[in-house]
């Protein structure tokens, strides 16, 4: 008896110290990959560009509609506040392109045929442990790295040709539809 409390004890004082009750960056980084996943599917499916805002001083994210050159806040009541990352989770850095952010805010983009912006995201937790999320903008692949990503610099969208990936309205000049296709000319 006093053997099997004596391994019982040695288990119980391994497993104890790695039982965390607070959200850890893995799964943080699992939610966030979610999200991605879901704002890209939504872009393609409601055709409405969406964004994505994320404050890196405050660890908040919001999402908005964009609309032209305006931008409104969903309809679906679970975006009506910004969410926020767990305490002991922030960001350190988002890359957009070419383009660098260690503060203040940043808007991801989501386009209508499904694309994401090329982003970098790099979260830390309180022990200084590292989790890097890259969206291959060409293949919608997220990588994920607990190291710093080597980002090749010809995989970024020149701004140029992010206006040729925005919807453009339907017109009927195409004629009618034939057996629920459209009749292209």
């Amino acid at each position: 008896m006093l053997i099997v409390l004596f391994l019982l004890g040695g288990i119980l004082a391994i497993m104890i110290p790695r039982i965390s009750f607070e959200e850890d960056l893995r799964s943080t980084g699992r939610t966030l990959i979610g999200l991605l996943r879901t704002l890209q599917g939504d872009a393609a499916s409601k055709q409405t560009p969406l964004r994505l805002y994320l404050d890196l001083d405050r660890g908040l994210y919001w999402l908005m509609l964009v609309e032209g050159k305006e931008e409104r806040l969903p309809l679906d009541p679970a975006w009506k506040t910004p969410r926020s990352l767990p305490e002991s989770i922030r960001l350190t850095e988002v890359s957009i392109g070419q383009e660098k952010h260690m503060t203040g805010r940043v808007g991801i983009e989501f386009f209508t045929n499904g694309r994401i912006e090329p982003v970098t995201l790099y979260l830390m937790d309180s022990k200084n442990n590292l989790l890097g999320l890259a969206v291959d903008s060409l293949t919608g692949g997220i990588r994920v790295s607990d190291e710093r990503f080597d980002i090749p610099r010809h995989r970024f969208i020149p701004d140029r040709v992010k206006t040729l990936l925005k919807a453009r309205p339907q017109t009927g000049a195409a004629g009618p539809a034939i057996g629920g296709i459209p009749n292209l000319r």
